[in-house]
């Protein structure tokens, strides 16, 4: 569910010139070294200063995770009757998936994350509309402003018209809009849980009322929640109901890469019924190769993420997520105490988990942020409002005082210095600031295809 993180550097990546496959093949030992070196610049996740993309539980977990998948490093769940382990996996990672998220009975399947997941709940809803909607010959579906990206991605696939809608004060959706945005070409509502702009849960209940009162398809993307909320909730923290509980939801996508800690892609989109499901597959039954049919965006499947995330979940447990959960709460809660003490930093409305944004009415959190990066913390720019964001994990326990006492004195720095004309923060200010957005789209294009473009 990635976002434009080379925007998020002033780094320099270089390539070769020319790059040929070699004419001699090179030593095992020449290569590993090789493969050292290209991650000598990466982010270094393990050490606790890193706030997106890893996330992170443990070299135990580590370790079981790599051994896990590694046993199917080259099975293919293309053919589930060729490999009915990599079946059995996948359905029993969708079932326990089902059972956390309040439907034992649900249907599912594994994806390669939560693009794919959101993909193919959309595809869903356009194609389940085309039989029970067939007045809606312009499809739409109605969205938070805030919701993932990948909406986007799914409207740009499959031609479904993204229509959406603002947030309150309290940055959930405000659902009045949402009604007032349905016409007679709406096929679905979504909500998040939660956001990740804010780490806050769209009114879930609101939104599936609203769509079962007219015959809409709902979706609720859990892909940071799914597997987090459920042990918040059993830890005593508010939850406000977002599951297939709430009469209304259809669908749901939760990435067991996040915060279920398997290896990367493992995501889940789930039904509420088969039924709905089988709008999902693509079926063929002309090619003379044979028979074909495909549940999923992918053809073929790697069978390591399946293997890695039954392990992980099998491996963990309830006990052990619960800990996870419970440490991973009380990390966020202390940061935000840390934040919340720094009179020029607020905290973004209520998270409900592990997930917030922090900004300040007072000075540029860009060049707060560029400040942060030199002291070694890499922590995510967002807009509308400029704001930074960190995804709290067991990993960054150690660091609570840490990040307060730096982002203190980032904050000092950056009172009354001329940093919003340097670094990323002159780049997010005059992007922030252009009217005309398809402008910025068209720089975000042209960023992505600097970054193979040759530097001598």
């Amino acid at each position: 569910m990635g976002k434009i993180w080379a925007l998020e550097s002033a780094r320099t990546l270089q390539y070769a010139a020319s790059m040929q496959i070699p004419a001699k093949g090179m030593g095992r030992e020449t290569l590993m070294s090789a493969l050292d070196a290209a991650r000598a610049r990466d982010a270094n996740w393990r050490d606790g200063k890193t706030f997106s993309l890893v996330y992170y539980a443990g070299d135990d977990v580590l370790e079981l995770l790599h051994d896990a998948f590694m046993k199917f490093f080259s099975e293919n769940a293309l053919n589930p009757m060729a490999f009915p382990s990599l079946k059995k996996f996948e359905s029993d990672v969708v079932s326990m998936a089902g059972n956390l998220l309040s439907h034992p009975s649900v249907a599912g399947s594994m994806t390669s994350g939560g693009t794919e997941s959101i993909l193919m709940a959309v595809k869903t809803a356009r194609d389940w509309a085309r039989e029970h909607r067939p007045h809606a010959t312009a499809p739409e579906m109605v969205l938070p402003i805030t919701v993932h990206p990948a909406f986007e991605k799914a409207a740009h696939y499959f031609g479904v018209k993204a229509v959406h809608v603002p947030a309150g004060a309290d940055y959930r959706v405000d659902v009045d809009a949402m009604k007032a945005a349905i016409t007679d070409q709406t096929i679905l509502l979504v909500g998040s849980a939660p956001a990740y702009p804010q780490g806050v849960v769209d009114p879930i209940t609101d939104i599936a009322r609203l769509a079962a009162d007219r015959g809409l398809l709902c979706h609720v993307d859990a892909c940071v929640g799914g597997f987090m909320l459920p042990w918040v909730r059993k830890l005593g923290y508010p939850v406000p109901d977002f599951d297939f509980a709430v009469p209304g939801v259809t669908s749901m996508s939760a990435d067991v890469h996040k915060y279920g800690f398997a290896a990367k892609g493992a995501s889940v989109v789930l039904y509420r019924s088969r039924e709905l499901r089988r709008y999902q597959y693509v079926t063929y039954a002309d090619w003379p190769g044979g028979l074909y049919g495909s549940p999923t965006a992918a053809g073929t499947r790697p069978g390591g993420p399946m293997a890695a995330a039954w392990a992980v979940l099998q491996y963990l447990g309830e006990e052990g997520y619960l800990r996870i959960a419970k440490q991973s709460m009380e990390t966020a809660h202390a940061v935000m105490a840390g934040i919340r003490s720094i009179p020029e930093l607020h905290v973004l409305g209520e998270p409900t988990m592990s997930i917030f944004a922090f900004g300040s009415s007072e000075l540029d959190v860009y060049a707060l942020a560029d400040a942060m990066d030199k002291k070694g913390w890499s922590v995510d720019r967002q807009q509308k409002p400029p704001s930074l964001h960190m995804m709290i994990t067991p990993a960054h326990a150690r660091h609570v005082e840490a990040i307060t006492e730096d982002l203190r004195g980032c904050v000092a720095e950056v009172r009354g210095s001329s940093a919003a004309n340097e670094g990323s923060a002159a780049m997010y200010g005059m992007l922030g600031s252009l009217p005309d957005r398809s402008q910025v789209e068209a720089f975000i294009g042209q960023f992505m295809d600097s970054l193979d473009t040759t530097t001598a």
